[in-house]
């Protein structure tokens, strides 16, 4: 079964920086779009950004310029720098594929508050 491990939350009061880190098969990494989610409390899980195999990312607006979603396929991992974080922030970040997703991880979870 395929494990996706996302790694890298933490706290942050508004302004902060974090980035988050998912390991990926590289069979997978390297040929499917993959996206980053959010799960914010009490809503449901939504994309935040997306990546694909030829390093394209897209971005919601909410987050455009402030999130950069990269991947390294010699490490087998995607990442999601989050600079001027802000409360809406907040939430369980996921990563997947942006079709035909698989098992879901166990998420790391970003709190961003004053």
């Amino acid at each position: 079964q395929v494990q996706l491990v996302e790694s890298g939350g933490g706290f942050m009061h508004p302004g902060g920086s974090l980035r988050l880190s998912c390991v990926v098969p590289i069979n997978i990494l390297n040929v499917d779009t993959m996206g980053w989610y959010r799960q914010a409390p009490g809503k449901q899980r939504e994309v935040v950004a997306t990546i694909r195999e030829d390093g394209f990312a897209t971005y919601i607006s909410a987050v455009k310029g402030r999130f950069t979603a990269s991947k390294d396929d010699a490490k087998n991992t995607m990442y999601l720098q989050m600079n001027n974080l802000k409360p809406e922030d907040t939430g369980i970040y996921y990563c997947n594929r942006l079709y035909r997703q698989l098992s879901w991880g166990q998420g790391t979870q970003v709190a961003v508050s004053s």
